[in-house]
């Protein structure tokens, strides 16, 4: 990886003249052999100049993505190329997103979820996580349940009350794997509350908490 980055580097800063067209050339061309280390350099492009990208470009992230097959890719697509971008322009990234996330492929509706990370780790709203996790709490694939529990046990960080009040009517719905992940930086009791009532497949309470 260390290579890899020094070879991005190298190129954005001695070799290239950043403009939006160059980078988005390189990216794609560098993606075209199927070759782990070509993929991972060109995730690395688009985040080193991700100040050059925008919604017009989510096309071509949506692609990527699909291609990726592997977490190891398509993690750091939605968490350090479209998590700077959501932070950038939230609004306009939105819509696409919200598109993502009742996408066929789960890749792409990981992806959706995994965007927020970074904003919600900066103090953004959780209300977009929220909105595209909710029909996805039963979903069996295992990627899906651990990228939902991932984002809650990172905004249990910062604002326990919040994911523990979202969590609360909602845990005879959520996997054994989001619920873990889930109450890790919680309250104690809370916590302690929200897995028996996971354990008896029973909500922890009714309604969300404010």
């Amino acid at each position: 990886m260390g290579q890899v980055e020094a070879a991005v580097r190298e190129i954005a800063f001695e070799y290239l003249d950043p403009s939006h067209d160059q980078i988005v050339e390189l990216a794609a061309a560098l993606w075209l052999a199927p070759v782990h280390e070509r993929r991972m350099a060109s995730v690395k492009l688009l985040e080193r100049c991700v100040e050059h990208l925008g919604v017009a470009d989510l096309p071509l992230i949506e692609r990527l993505v699909r291609e990726s097959r592997t977490w190891a890719l398509a993690d750091a697509l939605a968490g350090d190329v479209l998590g700077r971008m959501v932070g950038v322009d939230p609004e306009g990234m939105t819509h696409a997103l919200d598109r993502w996330a009742t996408d066929d492929d789960f890749w792409v509706r990981r992806a959706s979820l995994l965007a927020e990370l970074r904003p919600i780790r900066g103090g953004a709203t959780l209300n977009r996580f929220l909105r595209r996790a909710e029909p996805m709490l039963e979903e069996r694939e295992f990627f899906i349940r651990k990228a939902i529990g991932w984002v809650l046990r990172e905004a249990g960080k910062r604002r326990p009350a919040e994911v523990a009040a979202w969590v609360g009517p909602r845990t005879h719905r959520a996997s054994g794997v989001t619920m873990r992940e889930a109450v890790k930086y919680l309250d104690p009791s809370d916590a302690a509350h929200l897995l028996a009532a996971y354990r008896e497949k029973r909500p922890a309470w009714t309604l969300e908490r404010p």
